[in-house]
């Protein structure tokens, strides 16, 4: 496994263009939930004094009205992306009022489907738009299942980069197609090893009993309160969390960006007979997007994306297929309690070297056997990853989890260092370390350390994650933020307001045919 990598790795030192890795941007989107001082999730509108939720390019909401997202613009240094997102963080909870931010991906109380609001973005069609596809996902899975926060990392190798690459990769396609078949044999890297990224930075093995009233779950009480599985991970991406993957009977293929975009097409030209039960406009209201097998691209669910930015009104697919990838979305991260923007910079460094050892490792495609044993992988993984003496499947045989992440691991330990000469400091490699060690013991991850506190404080998931989000919440309060980013900020929070008001006034064609030209790009 080493072999390829070390080898496309020298190909590069020797070039004298292993500088070209520490140019790679990064960037972060992190959701938190609002949470009222009764315990339950907001059901204030989201505050004006964030600006508009529509138009604001760096905070807004996902699902739900209660629902933050944070994000953050590429940059080529993990720290300052980091940095960004805490200032997000204060700048935001000293504008909550009674509200503070919950620190966990699983949710706080969730008093029924009734207590969720679907996020609301105005009377323009564009905000019509995403409300109302917001309702479809609703009415598809349920309100709770969309409450579920995560932190989805942005990732891209700079512009000089993949011509270079694709040279001494002695391959003479076009260089866009060149980037495109590089970044999907990443993605296909990303899905046969996420487990580890899920064993060693998942931090939801507990939950609010509020979250699963009723349902069949096989989980075990912690206290009156709390669900739990002992050695889970992250029921956030197991088969508790969000997922429409196996919905109608859709296939999405990775082998290359045309089969990826075939696949997704079928996707959104299909009907799916439950949808179709739901109906599309009812009375005169719409209760979803349409009944295909996804609304829209963003539906589909996956731990990694191919990302293009589209232009305004264009389809995110038609991006894609016009201009290629530019970036990918990890979407596998759940938020870490034990930190207060729900993550640390050693795991950020961890994840870019990771992400590289995915590019230069051999990626062949992934057939159905393969596919079949990444699933079995990745739940085992949520579910009991942390389980002594745990297997994998891989080909058809068994791998210890540990043993396995300890090779993948090692594997990355010749990208580390020249990040680290890249950077003159240390940062990747005592990063790579602490993954390391968390392998060799357990109780060193975040799952386990979260269910060894809830223990040592005699208190279940919502009251431990509760008290840390009180003391993020008053650690935001009490935090100056550096004059400039105040008033950058507060100067986006005044013209998200009047961006989204020159929207809702400008002449528009009625929803309907707004709708109809939308969904018609891609037929």
């Amino acid at each position: 496994m080493n072999h390829r990598v070390q080898q496309r790795l020298e190909r590069l030192i020797a070039a004298d263009q292993g500088a070209l890795l520490a140019e790679a941007q990064v960037g972060l989107e992190k959701e938190g939930l609002r949470m009222a001082e009764s315990g339950v999730i907001a059901q204030t509108s989201h505050p004006a004094a964030l600006g508009s939720a529509l138009t604001h390019p760096f905070i807004t909401t996902d699902y739900a009205e209660a629902l933050l997202e944070f994000v953050t613009p590429p940059s080529t240094d993990s720290a300052e992306a980091l940095g960004f997102l805490h200032d997000l963080h204060v700048f935001t909870q000293q504008r909550l009022d009674n509200e503070l931010i919950w620190a966990a991906s699983m949710p706080c109380v969730v008093d029924g489907e009734n207590s969720i609001r679907i996020a609301e973005y105005g009377d323009s069609n564009s905000g019509r738009f995403r409300h109302l596809y917001r309702r479809g996902l609703g009415a598809r899975y349920g309100k709770t299942m969309q409450v579920i926060a995560g932190i989805h990392f942005n990732y891209s190798l700079p512009e000089t980069f993949w011509p270079i690459y694709q040279q001494l990769e002695q391959d003479n396609q076009p260089l866009q197609s060149f980037i495109d078949q590089s970044y999907f044999a990443l993605i296909r890297n990303v899905q046969r090893y996420n487990w580890l990224l899920l064993y060693l930075f998942g931090a939801s093995p507990a939950l609010c009993k509020s979250f699963l009233r009723q349902q069949s779950h096989g989980l075990q009480e912690f206290d009156r309160n709390t669900w739990y599985d002992p050695e889970a991970t992250s029921l956030r991406m197991s088969d508790i969390g969000y997922s429409n993957r196996r919905r109608c009977r859709m296939q999405v293929s990775h082998d290359s960006l045309a089969d990826y975009i075939k696949s997704l097409r079928w996707a959104l030209h299909t009907d799916c007979p439950p949808f179709v039960a739901l109906g599309v406009k009812v009375d005169g209201d719409y209760r979803q997007l349409n009944s295909r097998v996804l609304q829209v691209e963003n539906e589909y669910y996956s731990a990694i994306r191919p990302k293009c930015p589209p232009l305004q009104g264009e389809r995110p697919l038609l991006a894609l297929q016009r201009r290629g990838v530019a970036y990918v979305e990890l979407r596998s991260s759940d938020i870490d309690v034990f930190h207060s923007t729900g993550l640390n910079e050693p795991q950020l460094r961890f994840m870019e070297a990771f992400l590289l050892f995915c590019l230069f490792h051999d990626s062949p495609m992934i057939s159905k056997s393969e596919q079949a044993e990444m699933n079995h992988n990745q739940l085992l993984a949520a579910r009991q990853g942390r389980k002594p003496g745990l297997c994998l499947q891989q080909a058809g045989n068994e791998r210890c989890l540990k043993d396995w992440g300890l090779e993948l691991c090692f594997a990355m330990q010749g990208l580390c260092e020249q990040l680290d000469q890249a950077y003159h400091s240390d940062a990747y490699t005592q990063s790579l370390q602490v993954q390391i060690e968390a392998l060799r013991d357990s109780d060193r991850t975040p799952s386990a350390r979260m269910l060894a506190a809830m223990r040592a404080e005699h208190v279940g998931f919502y009251h431990f994650a509760q008290a840390r989000s009180l003391d993020y919440a008053q650690r935001f309060r009490h935090t100056v933020l550096a004059p400039e980013r105040e008033r950058q900020l507060q100067s986006l929070v005044e013209q998200s307001l009047a961006e989204q008001q020159a929207c809702e006034t400008a002449d528009q064609p009625a929803f309907a045919d707004y709708l109809k030209a939308y969904l018609n790009q891609i037929e």
